[in-house]
């Protein structure tokens, strides 16, 4: 895949998630964005197009077994990856991204209350 397209495509998706309320980015790592909501990892992406998402295993199972991702490239567990590899490939990467971000603000929300009711 010629690089300038690979960059607007991870633009785009880039675009998208750090729309959502909370989410920023780190780009600490080498040759990797992540995205996180407050501190929590939403998922990160690769400059060669591979976006990687942490999921509990249940989802993650799923999500390979309806196709939706693969397998970690790297074995790591916990976590698949999605190619960005074409603009049909956009809404897919989005669509991760909105599942752990959705996950993460859930989180975010129990513990707040959580913390709210043990103070008052």
């Amino acid at each position: 895949m010629e690089a300038i397209m690979r960059d607007d495509l991870l633009a785009l998706v880039e675009r998208e998630v750090l729309g959502w309320p909370g989410v920023g980015k780190d780009t600490g790592r080498p040759g990797c964005t992540v995205y996180r909501f407050g501190r929590r990892e939403i998922g990160h992406v690769h400059r060669d197009g591979v976006a990687d998402l942490p999921f509990p295993k249940t989802v993650h199972d799923e999500l390979i077994r309806a196709g939706e991702a693969a397998p970690h490239r790297a074995g790591f567990p916990g976590y698949v990856s999605y190619h960005v590899q074409a603009p049909e490939d956009v809404p897919g990467a989005v669509e991760l991204f909105r599942r752990n971000y959705e996950r993460a603000r859930k989180s975010a929300g129990r513990r707040a209350s959580r913390s709210f009711n043990d103070t008052a």
